[in-house]
């Protein structure tokens, strides 16, 4: 029954011969959500990403940082380098053109050296910093944009258990009434009132009710099972749903509030951003601070002249780096680019506008299911009160078992028609809230 502030669907039914689900933990759905925010393997999995993301935009701030490397190395020379000088050099007198090879150096040399490196300017290093801190606003708008969808899932699967509980109570009802009847017309053959076939229809109508409820119950169990699933608990837990089916009241449609359009929106900013490192480092030096500090070790090991001396060496300058010609790689990639933020932007209008015609839709839908449920509301109520005449006009001899079971099968049909109704309504309102972004409300 729908009801205002909060409304509330309110089934007044006696849940009766249901003890073992009656025995159940009942679960509401805000702790369903709750505790999915915690033990939910999708989301657990996006929030690594996002560490993961932050760990790369602290990587990229990294590069900034100076880097220092120390080096060591030791060579022995069984052949000492050769070089060819001019003979001219030490002689005047001699011809040009004729050298005379000399070896130079001894065998053991050692080196050791600690360098230091300091970018002072690089646009891609600064590029991918911008693009990796717009790469985390991303991965926290896809955080979400999961967090969405399972709320949506368990809420759906929420409202799926809430339905067939209802149906169940409903069954129930019917078959205590379908009991009552049954024993009413054994009573009537007994006493000649009533034909044989009379009670074989009513026993085969409360067969039919209790293979139904039968089936029902599976399908609830299924459903239950599928919501521990998404909520991250054990399948062993006990837990029922609430039977009252709330209503919230939806708040004003915002289509700028709406995560895909925001996730389309910070993926044009990434673009751009790598769009304008490609250019910077297309045009842009880069220049880095360099410096050295070590010792050059040299020895020879040949008796009496063997020695080992050590010489420091070091130096400090800057290294400066421009690109003249890559063979045309950038613009290739720039060209890529730019065609990526054009169907990017596309896709924004293709979004918003899709977005503005299932939110018509969907309000549509949901204010006719609304409707649907108060129609089907006053049917039920009207059923149930020819149900009630009718076997008192049964008792009375005014009305045959036909006509009895044409009003228990049109109760039954109102009944079916309301749960129809509820679940329109929910699938509509739980979209429309998707679509404007305040499922989490």
């Amino acid at each position: 029954m729908l009801v205002n502030a909060p409304k509330l669907f309110i089934i007044p039914l006696l849940f009766i011969g249901w003890n073992t689900v009656q025995a159940q933990e009942v679960w509401t759905l805000k702790q369903c959500i709750d505790t999915a925010q915690i033990y939910n393997k999708t989301l657990q999995i996006n929030r690594n990403h996002i560490s993961i993301s932050e760990q790369r935009e602290k990587e990229a701030k990294a590069n900034l940082i100076p880097k220092v490397t120390a080096n060591a190395d030791y060579k022995y020379f069984m052949e000492l380098p050769t070089q060819l000088m001019p003979m001219n050099a030490l002689n005047p007198q001699a011809p040009e053109g004729q050298f005379r090879d000399l070896q130079f150096g001894v065998p053991h040399n050692i080196n050791a050296n600690v360098q230091l490196a300091l970018p002072l300017y690089n646009p891609q290093v600064y590029g991918a910093i911008e693009n990796t801190k717009i790469a985390n606003e991303l991965t926290h708008l896809q955080f979400q944009k999961s967090e969405e969808q399972v709320l949506y899932d368990i809420t759906t699967l929420y409202y799926n258990a809430q339905i067939l509980k209802h149906q169940l109570d409903f069954l129930e009802s019917n078959l205590i009434n379908t009991q009552k009847l049954l024993k009413n017309m054994e009573l009537l053959k007994e006493q000649l009132l009533a034909k044989g076939t009379d009670v074989s229809k009513v026993k085969l109508q409360a067969d039919q009710l209790n293979t139904q409820k039968e089936n029902v119950r599976n399908k609830y169990i299924s459903i239950l099972n599928a919501l521990k699933l998404n909520i991250g608990i054990p399948l062993e837990q006990n837990m029922t749903v609430v039977s009252e089916i709330e209503q919230q009241i939806l708040t004003e449609n915002n289509v700028e509030n709406i995560l895909d359009l925001k996730i389309i929106q910070t993926q044009n900013k990434l673009l751009n951003s790598e769009l304008n490192t490609l250019n910077k480092s297309r045009f842009m030096p880069s220049l880095n601070l360099i410096a050295s500090y070590g010792t050059t070790g040299f020895g020879y090991d040949k008796t009496p002249n063997d020695f080992l001396k050590f010489y420091p060496i070091g130096f400090a300058g800057l290294q400066l780096t421009y690109p003249l010609f890559n063979g045309t790689v950038t613009q290739r990639k720039i060209n890529q680019k730019q065609l990526e933020i054009s169907n990017n932007e596309l896709q924004a209008q293709l979004i918003g506008d899709k977005n503005k015609m299932e939110i018509e839709n969907a309000t549509r839908q949901r204010n006719t299911a609304q409707q649907t449920v108060i129609n089907t509301e006053n049917q039920i109520a009207l059923a149930q009160s020819i149900y009630e005449q009718t076997i008192l006009q049964q008792k009375q001899g005014t009305a045959t078992l036909t006509d009895v079971l044409l009003a228990d099968n049109a109760l039954r049909e109102a009944q079916q028609n309301y749960l129809s109704a509820v679940v329109d309504y929910l699938k509509a309102d739980l979209e429309l809230k998707k679509l404007t972004g305040t499922i989490k409300n």
